[in-house]
């Protein structure tokens, strides 16, 4: 989705979505939507995997913990962002145009805005989560669980669609000097409010949630090399030192890909006519924010030996035989079932 500027004095119309309109040189033509493809295919591929090893496992009745609340939903979030991908490359294929109508154009837009928004706010609420664990391991225990992480989900999914308004109300169709039409954020005064809506988007998506993250992983990080207080189980310490490192790896993923992005929205805030190598920056910059949608999945292989030994479980083929005989109750043989399913699903370590 566009920014749209006053495009007879500017040749750059940015995206919200992270696009362009203008690029008729073979970077933008060919190899970007190349990139963007092979980033589409990797991150839908990899989050599928997630998303269907944490329902296997719940379908095994193994225990649902409070980090598979977050992951999962980061992974629907990637998922969804990533699936309004093929539209982008359409666009950038056709040169800006967009052949999809009004309602897909605010659809896609949407989709693509409240990904990015939700994304760092479910980062910081599993940031916190890290926090009560680790500092606060007996104090905060009965509040830690899948119910309450459900229902703090549920309240940034609202957060986020209510901070993306301006897209739903101001996002159409631009005509464009082809005689074509491109999707487009058409803000009433573009003079002034492409700046407070950049400002905005900014303080918003990035640097309010980066804040309190650097600040409570801090606070981690000091607590961990002073404390003296009573330490919980070696397992348990385990597990929370293990979850605590990936969480850290995911939210240093999600603000070194997306750092660029943002940065060179402020940096064209005071750019009149942005130069070629601005444009080729740039294009790297919405590379790397459109591939940390398909890092998180190798994370959670690479960082957790649990997800490893879940996802080996899931898509493993049932082993499930038994013998029936006369005298054995249905009851009984659902009984076995779910208990074999259980010795295949190992000990939760997630936590």
């Amino acid at each position: 989705m566009d920014i749209s500027e006053d495009s007879e004095n500017s040749s750059l119309v940015f995206f919200n979505s992270s696009e362009q309109v203008t690029m008729g040189d073979q970077y933008g033509n060919a190899i970007l939507p190349s990139i963007f493809g092979t980033i589409c295919i990797l991150g839908i591929t990899g989050n599928s995997i997630v998303i269907y090893t944490i329902i296997k496992k719940t379908k095994c009745q193994a225990k649902q913990t409070v980090p598979d609340i977050f992951i999962f939903n980061l992974s629907i979030v990637d998922l969804l962002f990533l699936l309004g991908m093929p539209f982008l490359i359409h666009q950038l294929l056709g040169n800006g145009s967009w052949c999809f109508g009004a309602i897909m154009c605010k659809v896609i837009s949407a989709l693509d805005s409240n990904s990015q928004t939700v994304s760092t706010y479910i980062l910081t609420v599993m940031t916190l989560d890290r926090y009560v664990a680790t500092v606060h391991p007996f104090r905060f225990n009965h509040v830690r669980t899948t119910c309450v992480a459900g229902t703090l989900v549920g309240i940034v999914w609202a957060l986020s669609l209510i901070s993306i308004t301006p897209v739903l109300i101001y996002t159409g169709l631009m005509p464009l000097h082809s005689g074509q039409v491109g999707c487009a954020l058409l803000l009433p005064n573009p003079s002034t409010s492409i700046c407070w809506f950049t400002l905005y988007q900014f303080v918003l998506a990035f640097a309010l949630p980066l804040t309190i993250i650097c600040v409570v992983f801090f606070k981690i990080l000091k607590h961990m090399s002073t404390s003296v207080a009573p330490l919980p189980p070696r397992n348990q310490r385990v597990r929370t030192k293990s979850v605590t490192r990936m969480a850290v790896a995911i939210c240093l993923a999600f603000f070194i890909c997306w750092a660029p992005y943002y940065i060179l929205q402020l940096l064209h805030l005071g750019i009149q006519t942005p130069s070629a190598s601005f444009y080729y920056v740039y294009h790297v910059a919405i590379s790397m924010g459109y591939a940390n949608s398909c890092i998180n999945p190798f994370l959670y292989i690479i960082l957790s030996k649990t997800f490893k030994r879940q996802f080996v479980v899931a898509i493993q083929p049932a082993h499930n035989h038994f013998r029936v005989n006369p005298s054995t109750t249905e009851a009984t043989v659902s009984l076995r079932l779910a208990a074999d399913c259980q010795r295949h699903i190992p000990a939760d370590t997630s936590e």
